[in-house]
């Protein structure tokens, strides 16, 4: 699975985030607000992720409903990998050491991260 242009992304998480099929108003409704977006645009965002197998269309009447094909978890799962993978040659520690450099991290966030970390270390 490819990983989505910020775009499209952005439609997708307002999809995912309705949990119900949409209507392209819908989508602009809650769209980010520091950007205009021409309804012409979004309905060529909504075809690529249609072509691509991201969402289906479904006609009521005059007006189409979005919703998803592809679940939100196995793709997150999948393009987080990607970027662990291209940006961080694979390598978890460099990862946090980008999230965090310079920067203190919390008691609390520690605890949690080797809480989870220690979940994860096969024995």
């Amino acid at each position: 699975m490819k990983k989505l242009p910020d775009a499209q992304l952005e439609l997708m998480l307002i999809i995912w985030d309705a949990d119900r099929p949409v209507t392209r108003a819908e989508i602009e409704e809650k769209m980010d607000d520091s950007r205009d977006v021409l309804p012409n645009t979004v309905l060529a965002l909504l075809s690529r992720l249609e072509k691509r197998g991201f969402v289906k269309k479904e006609r009521d009447g005059k007006i189409n409903h979005y919703s998803a094909l592809v679940e939100r978890e196995p793709y997150m799962k999948e393009a987080s990998k990607g970027i662990l993978k291209q940006m961080f040659q694979g390598s978890l520690k460099n990862f946090a050491a980008a999230l965090y450099d310079g920067e203190e991290l919390s008691e609390e966030d520690a605890k949690e991260l080797m809480e989870f970390l220690e979940s994860k270390v096969k024995r």
